[in-house]
């Protein structure tokens, strides 16, 4: 009788391992031949161009700059502000017609936020979702789809 501890367990090949890796390489091969060709989302290097989407229908209405006086706890004195306005291009000359009434809305909320809130710059996203959200109050929905502050100095 041999003992236990002689019997050495069967050694397994390296057929699985070179099998598997054999599998990879065909599959990121065709992986990449389905990408490269476009087959899989039309837009590889052999596809014809894509087809670009046609701009919105949109039109840039300037605000005038305007100069805001900071109270006396403010680091800075002054907020000088410009913005433009993408009104849809039907609504252009409505919104044009209310452009004081812009004007004041945006006046008032800006003087009426806090100096710190002001030179946060991180409160830059925050300020404008509110400036746009009172202008589209003023002009009504779906007239202005996007305010885009050019200038937000402090000084």
């Amino acid at each position: 009788m041999t003992d236990s501890a002689t019997i050495t367990p069967p050694r397994k090949g390296r057929m699985p391992l070179v099998a598997g890796v054999l599998a990879a390489l065909a599959l990121g091969g065709g992986g990449f031949y389905a990408t490269y060709t476009g087959l899989l989302a039309g837009h590889g290097a052999g596809a014809d161009a894509p087809h670009a989407e046609p701009l919105p229908d949109v039109m840039f209405l300037p605000i005038d700059p305007f100069v805001i006086s900071l109270g006396p706890a403010a680091n800075a004195r002054h907020l000088r502000f410009s913005a433009q306005l993408e009104v849809a291009s039907p609504h252009l000359e409505e919104t044009r017609h209310v452009l004081p009434r812009i004007l004041d809305v945006l006046n008032s909320y800006l003087r009426a936020v806090g100096t710190e809130q002001l030179e946060d710059p991180a409160a830059m996203a925050r300020l404008k979702a509110q400036m746009l959200r009172r202008v589209q109050i003023v002009v009504g929905e779906g007239r202005v789809n996007d305010l885009l502050i050019s200038e937000f100095v402090l000084n």
